[in-house]
């Protein structure tokens, strides 16, 4: 019997996929647990139009990932922050700091997506990583400055 399955089934498929499994499995397991449906025409239909819709949203995604990357790009972040002498900063400026200069500029990213290996702590600008999409990374140019 064919069915798509509506959720992940652990050992047997993902969700969107059609597989042909037994009918007692089907009849008395998956359908009951509303884990899969049968795989009529009319489903199998529904199932390509929900499919092209979310590569059309995944396609979306992307170029607006790209077009905020570039604009990134062009753009200069300053964090203003206490420095000693040799221009060595007073603690350090980290991710969380980064995206809150951002969020002030009108652009909102987690700060788990700010690649920052290790936290600024020298004066000047610094070339860190955003990663927008899992396909798309920007270069930020992160100033700091004295106060």
């Amino acid at each position: 019997m064919k069915v798509i399955f509506l959720k992940d089934v652990k050992g047997q498929g993902k969700k969107g996929q059609v597989k042909e499994l037994s009918e007692g499995y089907v009849r008395n397991f998956l359908l009951p647990q509303g884990l899969a449906k049968l795989a009529s025409d009319g489903n199998l239909k529904t199932l390509e139009v929900q499919n092209a819709s979310e590569q059309k949203r995944k396609e979306k995604e992307k170029e607006d990932a790209e077009t905020l990357a570039k604009k990134m790009e062009e753009m200069t972040v300053v964090i203003k922050t206490k420095a000693g002498e040799g221009g060595r900063l007073f603690g350090a400026i980290t991710s969380k700091q980064i995206g809150e200069a951002l969020a002030a500029q009108g652009i909102k990213i987690d700060k788990r997506k700010i690649e920052l290996e290790d936290p600024i702590r020298t004066l000047g600008v610094t070339q860190v990583v955003v990663k927008l999409h899992p396909e798309v990374k920007a270069k930020l140019s992160v100033q700091a400055s004295e106060e």
